[in-house]
């Protein structure tokens, strides 16, 4: 009873796989997105101020962040939670594949969202005259905790870690 029981708690782990298949679909989101940004703003390059134009290009910049950290989680949580990738060839396959646990995805996850964070931030310290002062003090105060929290992760896996 205990056998069967311990394959089917382990054999659950395959629930995973079509969530990380759903974040596959949020990445094909997030790209249409994307090319729907400069698709919009083409017609109008020569007229647009360089200000709205770098709050653009930080937009995009801020889609390629999160588009980086979708297949970052899928594929190294896939890797780590339900099987190995079989790919034909190891050209294909990416060097941090297979190579990254737990830990080392928190933590590169933790500091992505700082990297989005920081350029949202820009993004609201570009556009301050549209942005509410007590607006302002909340997203520093956000920033501030996520990068808090980031070092917080790093600090106790550096303690933790067992050499």
């Amino acid at each position: 009873m205990e056998t069967w029981m311990e394959r089917l708690i382990y054999a659950s782990r395959w629930v995973l796989a079509p969530i990380y298949l759903g974040l596959s679909l949020a990445l094909l989101a997030l790209g249409i997105k994307f090319f729907q940004e400069i698709l919009h703003v083409l017609p109008h390059i020569l007229e647009i101020k360089e200000t709205d134009l770098v709050l653009l290009v930080l937009t995009l910049i801020d889609l390629a962040l999160v588009g980086g950290l979708i297949v970052m989680v899928m594929l190294s949580s896939y890797e780590s939670f339900v099987s190995r990738l079989n790919l034909a060839s190891d050209s294909d396959k990416l060097d941090w594949l297979g190579r990254m646990d737990y830990t080392s995805l928190k933590n590169k996850v933790a500091s992505s969202i700082v990297a989005i964070s920081s350029i949202h931030l820009l993004k609201v310290f570009m556009n301050t005259p549209n942005v509410a002062e007590s607006n302002l003090l909340w997203y520093v105060v956000i920033h501030i905790t996520f990068v808090v929290s980031a070092f917080a992760m790093g600090m106790l896996d550096k303690l933790t870690r067992h050499h």
